[in-house]
């Protein structure tokens, strides 16, 4: 990772003051507990003795977001046939602003996620281009479930005249709150598994009282999903993560974790240089 591409306020890997486990330890209450940056900064000091400003561990999750999110994005997801997508309302500076989910729907994975300060197509087809990235063709029983929001047709419509027919696909959209029709009947309960998917965010979300700009969002959603994909223990799935990777089972404990993560974004990062260059040559 080139340490001098790193954006404003982001934080450099060469610890100065602080080390890693620092670092990590910060991920862990922010992300996992969903503490805000304050009571993150709280928490340090009452149990650990370290004194920390508040931005410092802004600084430090801005960071650990732009080293993982290549890995979050580019991993091998046991993609199966139905997807469902929804979105949400998030506010950044008082102002009202959309987080957009696409999720598989038997693994439950996120598999398209977005910020955008609007609920127009564009961004439904940018989280929409995450989620099919991984077929080099659409399944012959793919199936796209959503509410009955306009964008999500148009954004199919977009894909076919994009690719063709081998991204051509319907959406089926369940439209109201009652099964008031044989398609609600059938396909409420992928509905209501994205709706599920807002609500967990949602919480996680509540303690920070909005966000300062639609930077900082992008890198707290990147953490989130990073932590839902990979670390948190889902009930439906016997209290277990949704994506084992091998590395981060020898970890004895979440900030080792995050640290692995971490590492596995930065081969991410490299392995992804490397075949541009191979690419270009």
């Amino acid at each position: 990772m080139d340490l001098n591409s790193l954006p404003k306020n982001a934080s450099s890997l060469k610890f100065s003051k602080f080390d890693s486990n620092v670092m990590s330890l910060c991920l862990t209450l922010h992300v996992n507990l969903g503490l805000s940056l304050r009571k993150t900064k709280q928490a340090l000091k009452d149990l650990y003795n370290i004194s920390i400003s508040h931005q410092q561990i802004a600084n430090y999750s801005k960071t650990a977001a732009i080293c993982i999110k290549p890995f979050v994005d580019n991993y091998d997801y046991k993609v199966g046939t139905v997807q469902t997508g929804d979105e949400t309302y998030i506010k950044i500076r008082g102002v009202k602003a959309y987080i957009w989910f696409i999720m598989d729907a038997v693994s439950r994975s996120i598999l398209g996620y977005q910020v955008s300060d609007n609920r127009g197509v564009g961004p439904c087809i940018l989280a929409m281009r995450m989620a099919l990235k991984r077929f080099k063709k659409l399944p012959e029983k793919f199936k796209f479930i959503a509410d009955g929001y306009s964008a999500y047709p148009l954004a199919a419509q977009q894909f076919f005249r994009e690719f063709g027919d081998e991204f051509k696909f319907d959406i089926t959209q369940v439209i109201g709150l009652t099964n008031d029709d044989e398609v609600s009947k059938e396909f409420r309960p992928y509905k209501q598994m994205i709706e599920r998917l807002n609500r967990t965010y949602k919480a996680s979300y509540r303690p920070t009282n909005g966000f300062h700009n639609i930077d900082g969002a992008n890198y707290d959603l990147a953490l989130w999903v990073a932590y839902y994909n990979f670390l948190r223990p889902h009930k439906h799935n016997n209290f277990k993560v949704l994506n084992e990777v091998d590395i981060l089972k020898g970890a004895e404990n979440m900030p080792g974790k995050w640290q692995l993560l971490i590492f596995l974004g930065q081969q991410t990062i490299l392995n992804l240089q490397n075949g541009e260059a191979a690419n270009c040559s």
